[in-house]
């Protein structure tokens, strides 16, 4: 009987971190996640994982703990025994980061120095544990080439970016100074129904469908010329994968190739409901970056050579699959709404 795989994703309550368990329990890991102890519930992205039957004894577990906390790191490692670990938590808002850079840096920069190293020692009585660090499209910032590809040099235009950069060198260092199986994925824009509201894809989806249900007049944005090169996220996990089932650990840019604008998106997203986006857009200096990246576009030709890796959501599917799903929220919303003033005037008469 082989021992079955077993993964840690930090991060899993996330978009990245959702379809990646799905991808793991799919192909029977047993999965541990580290989530951090809030007030409120936030598994809401991962809570069918726990519902639906895994007929290939696959399971999943989640730890509490926190990227700032080594101690807790090593504990989680000791419980998981991973053979795979997947990093995906970070504060992944761009535009925040301006406002926390500090707390930015250490929870996205600092903390890979941390898990890497609560890894090494957690390898050195154990096994070897093969790492995925999520590294950023952000790092090109202002892109000095284009497209971007590994051997582009990095210009951040961010606290984030910066972050990164400095989350990127250091599991290529442990890699090269420690021999660890430490991989950084360099991800381009990758979006999808559980996107954050806060981010701009699914700020649009969400609000093409609430307009549409009569729920919102407005959409208030930034730059609508900045360019970005966007994905389907449940594509983009399973390069995740790939790259951990290499022999030798490397780094891969993962794009589609193709850029498109704010403004395209705006169209795709807006027409599918038959509505101008002209008419329900205004634009907010509130939304605009100090320092902005106008043009993201990645080549990901190393991944598709040796990964056999290819993006399969083109963009227009993937506008369409979130205003599906948030046209689909949006009747929920106005169902309920309509419920309760019906029940206050029942109450009134």
């Amino acid at each position: 009987m082989t021992h079955k795989k077993s993964a840690l994703i930090t991060g899993i309550t996330g978009q990245d971190g959702s379809y990646l368990a799905e991808l793991l329990l799919q192909k029977g890991y047993e999965v541990h996640g580290l989530i951090r102890r809030s007030s409120s519930f936030n598994t809401a992205r991962i809570e069918h994982l726990f519902c639906d039957p895994h007929e290939n004894g696959a399971s999943l577990h989640l730890h509490y703990g926190d990227l700032l906390d080594s101690n807790a790191l090593c504990r989680v490692l000791k419980l998981a025994q991973p053979c795979e670990v997947y990093n995906l938590a970070a504060q992944s808002h761009v535009r925040v980061s301006f406002d926390m850079p500090v707390g930015t840096a250490d929870v996205v920069g600092l903390s890979v120095f941390r898990l890497l190293e609560a890894i090494r020692e957690f390898e050195a009585v154990q096994h070897h544990v093969r790492f995925y660090q999520a590294s950023s499209s952000e790092m090109f910032g202002q892109a000095v080439e284009t497209p971007q590809n590994e051997s582009t040099p990095f210009y951040p235009r961010s606290p984030y970016g910066v972050a990164k950069v400095a989350a990127y060198w250091a599991t290529v260092n442990f890699r090269e100074a420690y021999g660890m199986h430490a991989s950084n994925g360099i991800l381009f824009n990758h979006e999808s129904p559980r996107r954050g509201e806060t981010f701009v894809t699914r700020k649009i989806t969400k609000a093409v469908a609430r307009i549409k249900h009569g729920l919102q007049d407005k959409l208030y944005l930034g730059n609508l010329d900045a360019k970005r090169d966007w994905g389907f996220a449940g594509d983009y996990v399973e390069a995740m994968w790939l790259m951990l089932q290499q022999d030798e650990a490397d780094d891969y840019v993962i794009a589609t190739g193709e850029t498109r604008s704010v403004r395209e998106f705006l169209e795709l997203a807006f027409s599918y409901v038959d509505l101008d986006y002209q008419d329900f857009v205004e634009i907010d200096p509130r939304y605009f970056r100090p320092t902005e990246v106008d043009l993201l576009l990645g080549d990901c030709s190393k991944a598709r050579k040796k990964l056999g890796w290819e993006p399969k959501v083109d963009l227009k599917q993937l506008a369409e699959m979130m205003v599906e799903t948030d046209m689909d929220e949006a009747a929920r919303e106005r169902t309920l709404l309509e419920a309760g003033h019906n029940s206050h005037d029942r109450v009134a008469a």
